[in-house]
């Protein structure tokens, strides 16, 4: 790996932090020693493009100030020491020999294992350095800002330079994607890929297989609003996520299989498309000629493809929907092929923008709400009513963002009506509800496309 360019580095003076000052401080009286570096990786803000990832498809996300802060100091010893600033998340070690991550319980550290292991894995360690490590994170955990990846590629990044090894950023993103599934969650690639390739000042077109990031430049005249609805949904810890990945999945096959393709080697809509060679307006009318928009049932789904319900389940299903008992996969290949349309045409706008830039721009966010509220069914009461008072606020456009079912909402708001958007909501959606209220003061803040993951170090002390 040697002719691979080394991750990110930032050279800088800790004292001149005083969030990276109290955090050696922290470690220092923790562990006895001082940190030999910091990695910071960032949370994220799926602008458009909900739940394509995984389908092959192109999202468009940026990068936010939130994030991830690992300080660490590698040892000679064979133990992984993990603690966390927040005094709710329990300390944590484990034998680098022996990492083994529980599924059924998704603890802060078992996504910091992701990582750990995701590096090991990838370069085959047999002998990998122990390490002390302390972390603090400011994004807020189950939002849809994509925390608990975040947690996993500031592990990766951690591990890789503990180890001494190098890996392109490329590299890296690809990795934590793989090896944030060792927990169980079957997503795509955004979140750690955003991580790892953000620039400041751009949000990015990502773009799979292979993975590249394009610069997007937003529109001047108008500010994006994140708003947490305060509900949260972890998605390793529950079905919903998976059973959307699943369902995908199966619309696939079925379609694959009525066009006489090779259905068994087909798993994405993207791939689907390519491999009929249509356009993506072609495409929706084809799952309107060939899907039902009736729930399917196992027995269907099984007698259509062919096979037992036994290879269902082994072949077909995750480890978590194999009770799931029926499957909508016409609105969910619906939402994917006119969401990836949406992105395109959001990039497009971005690219030439006419006079109108902003409206159309929120008009197609709308339209992805709509979607993901109606199709994909991925939101929940609490984020379609902060949606819906986002909009009358004065926001142009107004979705959730992140994973739904909880989380966050993103809104583009006219620069000159943010004041005025930013009271309104507090009245109208935090200060109406207590448990709201006492959050609200990390719940509603204005953003900009920030920068990707990086590697601080001290200044070398003369």
């Amino acid at each position: 790996m040697a002719d691979q360019p080394p991750p990110p580095t930032v050279r800088v003076q800790v004292t001149e932090n005083a969030r990276l000052l109290k955090l050696k401080e922290m470690f220092s009286s923790k562990y006895g020693h001082e940190p030999a570096f910091y990695v910071r990786a960032p949370g994220r803000v799926n602008l458009i493009g909900e739940h394509i990832d995984y389908c092959g498809y192109a999202v468009l996300p940026m990068a936010i100030e939130q994030d991830i802060l690992a300080a660490v100091k590698p040892t000679n010893s064979k133990l992984v020491q993990l603690a966390n600033t927040n005094p709710s998340y329990l300390d944590f070690s484990t034998s680098v020999d022996d990492i083994q991550i529980d599924k059924t319980k998704p603890f802060w550290h078992n996504y910091f294992l992701c990582g750990l292991k995701g590096i090991q894995d990838n370069f085959n360690l047999s002998s990998p350095t122990g390490m002390d490590c302390l972390l603090d994170g400011t994004i807020p955990p189950s939002s849809g800002l994509s925390s608990s990846s975040a947690l996993v590629c500031c592990a990766g990044l951690v591990t890789l330079i503990a180890n001494g090894l190098t890996l392109s950023k490329v590299e890296l993103a690809e990795t934590c994607a793989r090896c944030e599934r060792y927990i169980g969650t079957e997503g795509g690639g955004m979140d750690q890929s955003i991580s790892f390739l953000a620039e400041e000042g751009t949000a990015k077109l990502i773009e799979f297989n292979p993975l590249r990031a394009t610069d997007v430049k937003l529109p001047t005249g108008a500010v994006f609003v994140i708003a947490n609805s305060c509900v949260e949904m972890n998605k390793a810890a529950t079905a919903h996520f998976n059973i959307r990945v699943v369902e995908c999945r199966l619309a696939t096959k079925i379609i694959a299989k009525s066009r006489g393709l090779a259905w068994k080697e087909l798993m994405k809509l993207g791939d689907l498309q390519i491999k009929l060679g249509v356009s993506l307006e072609d495409i929706l009318t084809i799952v309107e000629e060939l899907l039902h928009p009736e729930p399917y049932s196992c027995a269907e789904i099984c007698e259509f493809l062919g096979i037992s319900v036994e290879e269902l389940r082994t072949t077909i299903l995750s480890q978590n929907t194999q009770d799931v008992a029926t499957f909508k996969l016409y609105q969910r290949a619906k939402h994917v092929y006119s969401e990836a349309a949406r992105v395109l045409a959001f990039k497009a706008v971005c690219d030439d923008p006419p006079a109108n830039a902003v409206q159309l721009l929120g008009d197609l966010m709308n339209q992805s709400h709509s979607s993901c509220r109606d199709m994909y069914e991925c939101s929940c009461p609490d984020l379609d009513q902060l949606v819906d008072i986002c909009l009358k606020s004065g926001a142009i456009g107004s979705r959730l963002t992140g994973a739904g079912w909880g989380g966050c909402a993103v809104s583009m708001v006219p620069a000159e009506k943010l004041n005025y958007f930013l009271s309104n909501v507090q009245d109208s959606f935090y200060k109406t509800d207590d448990q709201r209220l006492a959050l609200k003061e990390k719940s509603i803040f204005a953003t900009i496309p920030g920068s990707g993951a990086v590697v601080l170090l001290e200044e070398d002390k003369k």
